[in-house]
């Protein structure tokens, strides 16, 4: 999938609406023992890489490290129709003196007005370091399951109408 794809697929507006929301990340990477890892992670989308921001000391540092590919899927799959977005890209990993602009950024999502200077004063007092994580996607696709759903099931529906016309 070239680039011009995949920034078609990001700026739909179901897919900016799914960025946007409080829904976690869910990372999928692979782990320093060859086994699979997945987790939900609070997330920002730039424009041009979907960040995020962890302790120098976390495990998954040292696995995107190893192995910089990684899946994510940003999904509402508890409610119907579920609507997903799902993204492969590289992960590059970066040491930020202080608290990444991204992260507090991030925290607005998932942090009340009420709750932010509390949640604000409490990060900038315990993190001196953290790691930014940029994941550079290239390859994202979107199921709304109402005009995109998945490959196997976009086949499935293909032969049957090919058998009932044949």
């Amino acid at each position: 999938m070239d680039r011009r794809e995949v920034a078609e697929v990001l700026n739909k507006p179901l897919a900016l609406e799914l960025m946007s929301s409080d829904i976690p990340a869910r990372v999928a990477y692979t782990g320093l023992d060859g086994g699979p890892r997945v987790i939900p992670l609070g997330f920002l989308w730039s424009g041009a890489d979907i960040v995020i921001c962890t302790l120098p000391s976390s495990y998954k540092v040292r696995a995107l490290a190893a192995n910089p590919k990684v899946a994510l899927s940003i999904d509402t799959t508890g409610r119907q129709p579920p609507h997903a977005l799902l993204v492969r890209g590289t992960a590059d990993t970066e040491l930020v003196e202080g608290i990444p602009a991204e992260f507090l950024e991030a925290g607005k999502k998932y942090v009340t007005d009420e709750q932010w200077s509390a949640f604000e004063a409490e990060v900038r007092s315990l993190y001196k370091q953290m790691v930014r994580i940029a994941i550079t996607p290239e390859w994202a696709k979107l199921l709304d399951f109402e005009t995109t759903i998945p490959s196997a099931v976009e086949r499935l529906v293909r032969e049957r109408a090919e058998e009932q016309g044949g």
